[in-house]
């Protein structure tokens, strides 16, 4: 079994500290949930795990240790620490970017604690790439992302029609089309019921519950379902529960 010296020992601990810090850095800036302290804590204990792997033990009763068995593990804890930087608000999922992040930090430690320097520092700088330099690139790319379909069934009065653009212009929601299909006329409510798609485009921090509960307060709106999401309905005399 191959050695190490105390020296190597601080060294890579050390190192393990400096490129865990500097991706650990960009995540702190932009306030994520993991940022500087835990990916340095991941990329020391990566480091200090595979070193413990590697050296520490000796060969037993003339079989030959797998270095590797011991080490495999983080990659299996890490993936529990990184599921709890992601959460859910409504349909939109964030932290997915902090837990890779942790991910490659704990790979970063791992290459570091078995002396593969190159490596550690090369995947630091190409993480940095990404989180950093990647960002303006990502926003344009993105954009056809947020782009929803919306179904809304309403009373046909002049006013509808109106309305609901006035309330996505006050959302700051950006219409790209707009389809008026055919009208039906309900027994039930005695009134002509006109069916509505439209295409938008979200802006950045409007959540898609807040969009369809807006939508749906409105007096003569009876359904609206924003494509991707559960409906949210509101009723007249309880017509849609009927259908």
């Amino acid at each position: 079994m191959a050695e190490i010296t105390y020296y190597e020992i601080i060294i890579r601990l050390v190192l393990a500290v400096l490129l865990g810090g500097v991706v650990g850095f960009e995540r702190e800036s932009h306030r994520r949930p993991a940022g500087f302290r835990t990916h340095i804590l991941v990329c020391v204990g990566s480091a200090l795990v595979m070193m413990v792997s590697a050296y520490g033990f000796t060969d037993f009763q003339g079989y030959l240790v797998d270095p590797s068995r011991i080490a495999a593990q983080v990659v299996t804890g890490v993936g529990f620490l990184g599921a709890g930087t992601i959460l859910r608000h409504g349909s939109t999922i964030t932290g997915l970017t902090t837990a890779a992040s942790i991910w490659i930090v704990s790979g970063i430690g791992l290459a570091i604690g078995i002396g593969f320097y190159l490596g550690a520092v090369v995947a630091t700088l190409m993480a940095l790439v990404s989180l950093v330099m990647l960002r303006s690139i990502e926003g344009p790319l993105t954009r056809a992302k947020q782009l929803k379909r919306l179904l809304i069934r309403g009373i046909d009065r002049p006013k509808l029609v109106g309305s609901i653009g006035a309330l996505l212009g006050d959302l700051d929601v950006h219409i790209t089309k707009i389809d008026l299909s055919h009208t039906e006329y309900v027994e039930e409510l005695k009134q002509d019921v006109l069916y509505m798609e439209l295409f938008l485009r979200l802006p950045p921090g409007l959540g898609t519950d807040e969009l369809v509960q807006k939508i749906a307060a409105l007096s003569d709106v009876l359904e609206v379902k924003l494509e991707g999401d559960e409906h949210v309905k509101k009723d007249k005399n309880n017509y849609f529960s009927n259908h």
